[in-house]
């Protein structure tokens, strides 16, 4: 008894993607975007990072000035006591 030969060798191939070029553009968009938005959140960061440094530079500018008003009162306070040295030796 023999049995018939049945050519079973026939495939057929079938894409992943309907087409391969736009499952790959997209991935490069879903890139596109994450890479913006890291790009975003470094930008205000560097933003908020100078901020920050011109805060200081304000708190050191004003301090600045304090130390010249405290230099300005010690002198001015000095010298007024050398006034008063001065009108209790004359009396």
């Amino acid at each position: 008894m023999s049995f018939p030969t049945v050519n079973n060798n026939t495939f057929t191939t079938a894409p992943t993607s309907p087409n391969p070029y736009i499952s790959r553009r997209l991935n490069n968009m879903d890139q596109a975007q994450a890479m913006k938005r890291e790009r975003e959140d470094w930008e205000r960061l560097y933003h908020k990072t100078l901020k920050g440094i011109e805060a200081m530079i304000d708190v050191q500018r004003a301090v600045k000035d304090m130390k010249k008003l405290v230099e300005e009162a010690g002198t001015t306070i000095a010298e007024m006591e050398g006034v008063i040295l001065m009108a209790s030796v004359n009396n």
